[in-house]
């Protein structure tokens, strides 16, 4: 049998994983359960990732889906995806002790949302129904805003005034697809008004870039992470429009199907933005072991980004530093 020769790789995209919204929603939870000892209450998932959750629940955080769940006088953290005002008028009839991880991003379409509903104009979200940011962006001017889930979703759209329309947009999704929608929105209400700056945020836009230029030279493109993360689910997508032969998104190394590497020279890896690393050096163990060893760095952009922690935490750190200083 002749000996096969033939170069496998893997193209590792960069940046990856973490992006700064995420990492400070984290260390926001790690840093609390040290601060103030466990249970630490969290609304929802703190990232869209099950490694991470289930990671801090040994740590003694206890997820809940509504604020209802917790006792009162307990501590809450509100999730990177936001929440709506009446999530936190929740926590005050439950006197509740709050610290809100919302990633800054999330927040700046938050005030968008509430600035132009406060001068009357209609609010076209672009967004996945049912999402958590949707959710509380639109908490934000239910009375303003109308979702749009997509290019398809145009033609259903109706507004007040034609002359004073406004788009916003959930800041995980498709850069491509969300263009797509805003082109044909454009098409029907050709006064529609931008976002001062792109909503989109930029940890989900460069992991896209990466991601296309490795799919371009990839026979398969795996992406780390869990299927409820939307931006996860986006990068698999976008690997599919830029030329990968084949694209899965796997929550670590066990998921990944062998019967997938038939045929193929070249891997591209890449991983959501709520994926701690260790996950992806997991995937990268698991192709070395099939012959895979050869790892290339794609890098078209670099990230230099970071996000302070919540005002709550870094209140109570200054504070007990400032009494051991005293003491």
């Amino acid at each position: 049998m002749a000996e096969d020769t033939e170069r496998r790789r893997v193209l590792l995209a960069a940046p990856r994983g973490y992006c700064a919204g995420v990492d400070r929603a984290v260390i926001a939870v790690e840093q609390a359960l040290e601060q103030y000892g466990p249970p630490i209450y969290v609304r929802h998932e703190i990232v869209h990732n099950k490694y991470v959750v289930r990671t801090l629940e040994k740590k003694g955080a206890i997820f809940v889906e509504e604020t209802s769940e917790v006792p009162e006088g307990e501590i809450v953290i509100f999730s990177a995806h936001g929440v709506a005002p009446e999530v936190h008028r929740e926590a005050e009839r439950g006197r509740l002790a709050t610290i809100d991880a919302t990633c800054p991003l999330v927040t700046k379409v938050h005030k968008e949302a509430v600035r132009f509903a406060s001068q009357d104009y209609d609010i076209l979200l672009i967004g996945h129904d049912g999402h958590e940011e949707v959710i509380g962006t639109s908490g934000e001017a239910p009375d303003h805003i109308t979702l749009v889930d997509g290019p398809d979703d145009v033609a259903n759209v109706e507004v007040r005034d034609p002359e004073k329309v406004v788009w916003l947009s959930q800041t995980t999704l498709s850069v491509d697809e969300t263009m797509e929608t805003v082109g044909a929105l454009k098409e029907r209400f050709p006064n529609l008004l931008s976002p001062p700056s792109d909503d989109i945020c930029y940890a989900t836009q460069n992991r896209q870039t990466a991601i296309k230029q490795v799919a371009a030279e990839s026979d398969l493109v795996l992406v780390v992470g869990s299927k409820n993360s939307s931006n996860s689910a986006r990068m698999v997508e976008v690997a599919l429009g830029a030329g990968a032969g084949a694209s899965y998104l796997v929550d670590n190394a066990s998921e990944i199907d062998e019967s997938w590497l038939a045929g193929v020279r070249t891997v591209g890896l890449s991983s959501g933005a709520s994926v701690p690393e260790v996950l992806v050096d997991g995937a990268l163990e698991w192709l070395a072991e099939r012959g895979f060893a050869d790892v290339e760095i794609v890098q078209p952009v670099s990230e230099h980004i970071q996000f302070s922690l919540p005002k709550e935490l870094r209140r109570d750190l200054r504070a007990e530093a400032a009494a051991k200083l005293e003491a």
